[in-house]
């Protein structure tokens, strides 16, 4: 079977954008030569890719399918391209970064900030999200992450030392209900509990003592999905909350919250920014690359 290369590129960027108008307006080519080509390429498949509707563009479960399928190789080719083409030029075009909810240094402003203002020619777009997924497979040119949690098939560059979580709560609440003196205690406080998206169990908080590691299923009062909301909640003296330190540490250092359990919290390697090592790192890649190393040593 012999199909124009082209039609993949139209067909990622409608999956992408889930919408032939703004596929169109990415590509800089008409509507109508965008619909076009994902029917010529749904012909020559012998399925159907996506459902439309007056309104709307889903992937069907071949679309799912074959997307995951081509995700990959396109992105290799288009940043063997860019490798090949920009090697002389500024870093340009659109960088693609999956970043955790918890990479407070990478999603603080600064670093972002510096790095824009450094590559004026790139276009970062980062996602924040805390779902398990292959980056490259959706089209993302990296990610960052704890390093417990990236894949041993990665290049990780460090972005922070080491990290630690903490217990905490406001010394009104620790005057009125107690200040617990082992992890078990828990239980019998009002917990403030995060969770990563609807319908997932709230994360388990896990203590280390002694080099034994051990988690407690603490059954939280609150529960939520965003980490504003959990602090603004322990700082209203809603309970006790439980995540990175660096996510507290302004309100630790004024004294609106307090560290709890620190003897059973040791510290873990920190965050990285990690990319496949069979991976092209293309020009806009690497100076993000570089521009992390250089934040790191400076700060």
């Amino acid at each position: 079977m012999q199909i124009d290369l082209n039609l993949l590129t139209l067909f990622a960027a409608v999956a992408e954008t889930g919408n032939f108008r703004a596929a169109a307006d990415r590509l800089g080519v008409t509507r109508s030569a965008v619909s076009q080509g994902v029917r010529r390429l749904e012909t020559a498949l012998g399925q159907a890719l996506f459902l439309r509707t007056t309104r709307s563009v889903r992937l069907t479960e071949a679309g799912e399918r074959f997307l995951a399928q081509v995700s990959a190789p396109l992105a290799e080719i288009a940043n063997a391209l860019e490798a090949a083409s920009g090697s002389a030029e500024q870093p340009r075009g659109l960088l693609r970064i999956a970043a955790t909810s918890i990479a407070e240094e990478f999603l603080s402003g600064p670093l972002i900030a510096s790095f824009s203002e450094a590559h004026p020619g790139v276009t970062l777009d980062v996602t924040v999200t805390d779902l398990e997924f292959d980056i490259i497979a959706a089209g993302f040119d990296a990610g960052v992450r704890l390093g417990e949690v990236i894949e041993r098939d990665m290049i990780a560059v460090p972005l922070t030392g080491d990290q630690r979580q903490v217990a905490v709560a406001t010394p009104h609440y620790l005057a009125r209900h107690g200040t617990p003196e082992h992890p078990r205690d828990l239980v019998h406080h009002r917990c403030i509990g995060w969770r990563p998206q609807p319908h997932t169990a709230p994360y388990r908080w896990e203590f280390e003592k002694d080099g034994r590691a051990f988690d407690v299923s603490v059954e939280p009062q609150i529960t939520t999905n965003d980490m504003f909301l959990m602090i603004r909640t322990a700082l209203a003296g809603g309970g006790i909350t439980f995540g990175m330190e660096e996510t507290f540490r302004s309100h630790l250092e004024r004294g609106e919250l307090v560290s709890i359990l620190s003897d059973w919290l040791p510290p873990f390697a920190g965050f990285f920014l990690y990319f496949p090592s069979r991976h092209t790192v293309t020009p806009k890649l690497r100076a993000l690359i570089d521009h992390v190393r250089h934040y790191r040593h400076r700060s």
